[in-house]
Order: structure tokens, then C-alpha cells, then sequence
């Protein structure tokens, strides 16, 4: 995953703002012109398509232009790359809390030798 450390960064990126987020989790549901998918967000259009752009460069959608309609449509391929990250950072967290619980586990097993009968320097 290392070689793909810039396409995951621009990604990313792309997802740390709340109106590109809304826009990837629209587009999920199908291609939409940029006109439709900025009548939903409360801002100018030079504005939303700083979004759009950003996410453009991210790879995460694609614009195509037919006549004077601009469409978006969500490049699932990035989600995947980020998707494999997020599969590969679980399973190795995974992998450190098995090895905590087993430790955990065997270290009930052991005697407690400070704690078998009564506790040097007790006061009675």
C-alpha cells in the first residue's frame, strides 16, 4: 500500500470535509449533473465546485460534459484503494488485540506469588 501513500493523502483530503463527504455518499446512489448536486448544499456554485474540483483531483469522481451539463460520477476504484487501507490497519489491530487477550488470558493463569497468603509489612 506504501506506493499508493499520495492517492490515499489526496483522498483523504478529499474526505475531511462534511460537503465532499455528502457529495461521495450522493453520487453512491448515481451519476448526478453538478447543478442537481449543488442545489443541495447551501452555497454558491463557484464555491461547490471547489468541492467538486478537489474531489476531481482526489480521484474519487469524474465530470463529464455533454453539451452545457456537467454529470458527476463516483470513481468506486478510489473507495476500493481506501477501502484495502482500512481492511489492512483493522487486521493488524486485530492481530495486537489477540495478542493482548492471549496475554492477558495466560497471565490469569499464573500464581500471584505477592498475593498468596498474607502481604509482607501488614499491620494486624
Amino acid at each position: 500500500m506504501a506506493h499508493h501513500s499520495a492517492q490515499l493523502d489526496g483522498v483523504f483530503v478529499a474526505l475531511a470535509d462534511p460537503t465532499r463527504r455528502a457529495v461521495v455518499q450522493r453520487l453512491g446512489l448515481g451519476p448526478t449533473s453538478v447543478g442537481d448536486l449543488a442545489r443541495e448544499f447551501p452555497m454558491t456554485l463557484p464555491s461547490f465546485m471547489k468541492h467538486v474540483r478537489t474531489l476531481e483531483k482526489s480521484g474519487l469522481i469524474r465530470t463529464i460534459k455533454s453539451g452545457r451539463v456537467r454529470t458527476c460520477v463516483l470513481q468506486r476504484e478510489q473507495l476500493a484503494l481506501l477501502d484495502g487501507w482500512l481492511a489492512e490497519q483493522r487486521r493488524g489491530w486485530e492481530e495486537r488485540t489477540d495478542r493482548l487477550e492471549q496475554f492477558v488470558t495466560s497471565m490469569e493463569d499464573v500464581p500471584d506469588a505477592g498475593n498468596s497468603g498474607e502481604s509482607k509489612g501488614k499491620q494486624s
